[in-house]
């Protein structure tokens, strides 16, 4: 549906670390309601170019749009304007391999902590919220538990919660399963793909190829910082035109 808003718009973009490319102009568009999964072998570049969507990366070149608007960059691909970068990344709910939850706070505070200090949303509102997320993720009950007297897939629910706690345009998943025991895997990508099937915008990188054929809308396969194929599930993984990601496939199947 190209009628659909755009959520996120990346074109061209280029990430150095020092002489070593890691991104060579790639490009991606996410509507509102569309779930990108990004799937690639290690060292492809794939969270290097979710972390440059949200600033956590500086890029080298290219240009970001983040609902609509476009982030104002230097020649040299760095933000020109921080309180631009510092809204923007409001808007954008970043979920990473390993939870960072603060492990002083309990869960309830882990999930105010923002909305509170950084939002000034009223503390009442602001627990109300993450009472509801910390229900909707499965953990009404450990609202007041630490991080370290829960399991890792309890810790990255409620890292979820907490971004959602934000209210984000999209949600950013940065191989969210990673580190995960195997039984623990399910339960998290349970509630990523609730999140889907409610029609939130969502760039995923995974290596998880059966949950990307059942959630993605489109699907890119990035290899040595390039776009190698890309388009819809069923195809990318069904049709694959490329004998890289052929090969790619058989690997990880």
């Amino acid at each position: 549906m190209a009628d659909r808003p755009v959520a996120i718009r990346v074109a061209a973009l280029r990430k150095s670390f020092g002489t070593h490319e890691v991104l060579k102009g790639v490009s991606l568009t996410a509507r509102e309601g569309d779930v990108v999964a990004i799937i690639g072998g290690s060292g492809s570049g794939k969270s290097t170019m979710l972390r440059c969507i949200n600033f956590l990366e500086t890029p080298s070149a290219g240009t970001i749009e983040i609902g609509g608007e476009a982030v104002a960059m230097r020649g040299d691909g760095s933000p020109s304007d921080r309180r631009q970068i510092e809204r923007l990344r409001q808007s954008l709910g970043m979920v990473f391999q390993s939870f960072n939850l603060w492990t002083h706070k309990t869960v309830l505070e882990n999930l105010i902590e923002v909305p509170v200090h950084v939002l000034k949303t009223p503390r009442s509102d602001a627990e109300a919220r993450a009472h509801k997320l910390l229900a909707r993720v499965g953990l009404a009950e450990k609202a007041g538990a630490y991080p370290a007297f829960m399991s890792g897939g309890q810790q990255q629910r409620a890292a979820i919660a907490r971004a959602l706690c934000m209210e984000p345009r999209a949600m950013l998943f940065d191989e969210p399963t990673s580190a995960l025991d195997p039984e623990l895997v399910g339960e998290v990508l349970a509630v990523i793909k609730a999140l889907a099937d409610e029609g939130r915008t969502m760039i995923l990188v995974t290596h998880e190829m059966k949950f990307a054929r059942e959630v993605a809308s489109h699907v890119i396969y990035l290899h040595n910082g390039v776009i190698e194929e890309e388009g819809p599930p069923e195809t990318l993984f069904g049709d694959p035109k490329s004998e890289r990601l052929k090969q790619f496939l058989k690997t990880v199947g």
